[in-house]
């Protein structure tokens, strides 16, 4: 849904700010964002298992959170414009920085690492911008890689990272990082997964997820 700008009635009193942590779908974007920090935490100490388990819940509960609004009764027109704003830049912090950090950190914070980071984190910053003006293209296509697919394609390709070397991995990783960005921003059209079988898909693969990385901490 396209989050078009609104001026509040000079006659209406506005939510104050902590009232929005009352609001259950931004409760859940949080508890998503609280999951990306710990990725972020985890990948800035090099352990890269857990913070691919924390990568891969944050999809989740970035998938949720619409889905709870959506169920909601009596939720306000106002109350979806901030959500979605809150959800919008939750998003570039799940999605952008923290693959962005991930590069950084496997690459031993090389100089060379910097370019593929700001790529992603910028790509996302434009590919919100238009999704929030534009929304959708058609109704059940994105313009462009949806940004939450990052997440969810990087934890699978990390899993090579045990079956080859560190530095032929770096590469992969940069290429991946790369990739993804390309796609965020590319005239392509992909199908919007977050609905019906797909979110059983996606709670599926987040367990497995969980349960490979979990026994590679072990």
């Amino acid at each position: 849904m396209p989050l078009v700008k609104t001026e509040t009635p000079a006659s209406t009193n506005p939510p104050t700010i902590l009232s929005l942590a009352c609001d259950l779908p931004n409760i859940c974007s949080l508890v998503g964002l609280f999951s990306a920090l710990l990725a972020l935490y985890f990948a800035l100490t090099g352990n890269y298992p857990a913070a691919m388990i924390g990568l891969i819940w944050a999809v989740f509960f970035d998938w949720n959170d619409g889905k709870i609004a959506r169920k909601m009764k009596g939720r306000t027109p106002l109350q979806g414009q901030i959500g979605g704003q809150v959800d919008s830049l939750i998003d570039i912090v799940s999605f952008g920085i923290c693959p962005a950090v991930i590069l950084l950190s496997y690459g031993d914070y090389s100089l060379w690492m910097f370019p593929g980071a700001f790529l992603i984190v910028a790509a996302g910053v434009l590919r919100l911008s238009y999704f929030n003006v534009f929304g959708l293209d058609g109704k059940t296509t994105y313009l462009g890689l949806a940004y939450d697919n990052n997440a969810i394609i990087l934890v699978c390709v990390f899993l090579l990272e045990s079956f080859i070397s560190t530095s032929a991995f770096t590469v992969v990783l940069y290429m991946t990082i790369v990739g993804l960005a390309a796609l965020n921003v590319a005239p392509i059209r992909t199908p919007k997964l977050n609905g019906g079988v797909w979110y059983y898909v996606l709670s599926f693969y987040t367990l497995v997820i969980t349960i490979i990385y979990s026994l590679l901490l072990i």
